[in-house]
């Protein structure tokens, strides 16, 4: 899990240089969120607590993520793991 915090706190101080395998990665891996493959460049987040589903838009995986969408996936992420 310290990997994964590590990750955790440099994604809250610096949502608006957030790479979308690093999001996924904290919120599949530690989050339990479930990923899939929507249209385009667009990606939705989902978990059975939630009845919110996240959509983010991957930009193509080459830059980094707009930050409102990693803002608004750490709100949920917290809803999920705390």
């Amino acid at each position: 899990m310290g990997h994964y915090n590590k990750l955790l706190r440099a994604v809250e101080n610096n949502p608006a240089d957030v790479s979308f395998d690093d999001l996924e990665k904290l919120m599949t891996k530690v989050g339990g969120f479930t990923c899939r493959k929507g249209k385009g460049d667009h990606y939705t987040f989902s978990h059975l607590k939630l009845q919110e589903i996240l959509t983010v838009d991957s930009r193509g995986k080459r830059r980094p993520l707009k930050a409102i969408y990693v803002k608004r996936a750490l709100v949920l992420f917290r809803r999920v793991v705390e």
